[in-house]
């Protein structure tokens, strides 16, 4: 392909996605958030590059912000609301048992953006414990993740990010990361330990996952 073609083809992808969001901002909020089954959610989300305006990924943010506590949830990416471009936005400010808070590693996040987000393990412990997904909604499984990540990309502004993360926030680092690169949390979750919406098991509501492991028989690392 010639150099004016490819030129061409960015260009047509540029206002693909200017089209797109701008589509969502005058549609119903909060969003739709788009449930498991859609191709969206199993591709590879396209980096962003300055493909919006100030104004307008300024209010996508706000978009995605409002649907994420609506849902509710502690983080929302792109591929969620339809939007194959890698941007997400997580928030946990929820109230927490102390007890689960210890066990969970669970700490405040404040509300942030992710642009371009990439994690990579610190260490070589991982963790096990109950997650969702507002795309799989409802239902519920034993995820192992590791412990403590590096966490890379930049924030809306274009500001760097390289931190430490551990525990809790690492893990919806990990969960948000993965997908904008077309992953569910399914793909690493254990199976037998899958809690169906309206179950009366209580799995979920424990500050571990033992009894679950002890009870549906499947492995903790």
């Amino acid at each position: 392909m010639s150099h004016a073609a490819d030129a061409g083809a960015v260009a047509g992808a540029v206002v693909g996605i200017k089209d797109q969001v701008e589509a969502l901002l005058v549609g119903p909020r909060p969003l739709p958030v788009v449930a498991a089954g859609h191709r969206v959610l199993r591709t590879v989300a396209t980096p962003y590059d300055g493909q919006l305006d100030d104004t307008v990924l300024a209010e996508l943010v706000v978009a995605m912000r409002q649907t994420m506590r609506a849902a509710p949830g502690v983080g929302l990416a792109g591929p969620q609301i339809g939007l194959g471009l890698a941007i997400a936005v997580i928030e946990d400010a929820w109230p927490v048992d102390d007890e689960v808070a210890a066990l969970r590693g669970r700490t405040a996040v404040p509300f942030r953006v992710l642009v371009n987000p990439r994690y990579e393990p610190v260490g070589a412990q991982r963790v096990a414990f109950y997650e969702g997904c507002l795309s799989v909604s409802g239902w519920q499984a034993v995820t192992p993740r590791w412990r403590t990540v590096r966490l890379t990309g930049s924030d809306e502004r274009g500001t760097a990010l390289d931190e430490v993360l551990t525990g809790w926030p690492a893990r919806i680092v990990q969960h948000e990361t993965d997908h904008l690169a077309g992953r569910l949390y399914i793909d690493r979750a254990e199976l037998r330990s899958l809690v169906a919406p309206g179950s009366t098991a209580g799995y979920p509501a424990d500050p571990s996952p033992g009894r679950a492991a002890r009870e549906l028989g499947f492995d903790l690392p």
